[in-house]
């Protein structure tokens, strides 16, 4: 694989991280307002974004082995 696309992977892993952080840091917020509905919506979305995260460092770590 290209160093360049390595390095656009890591950037995605990197924004993907900042993103799932904040939906969840948003699932606690609603959580406290008693939001339940929106916490659960919230944190759906984050777990999917965070599958996400997990599949690019399963490739990132493959490459860092070749």
């Amino acid at each position: 694989m290209k160093q360049s696309t390595i390095a656009v992977l890591q950037e995605a892993y990197d924004r993907l991280q900042d993103l799932a952080s904040f939906l969840y840091n948003e699932v606690q917020k609603a959580l406290d307002n008693k939001d339940y509905v929106d916490a659960s919506l919230l944190e759906a979305r984050a777990d999917k974004i965070y599958e996400e995260i997990e599949s690019i460092d399963v490739i990132l770590i493959e490459m860092e082995e070749i």
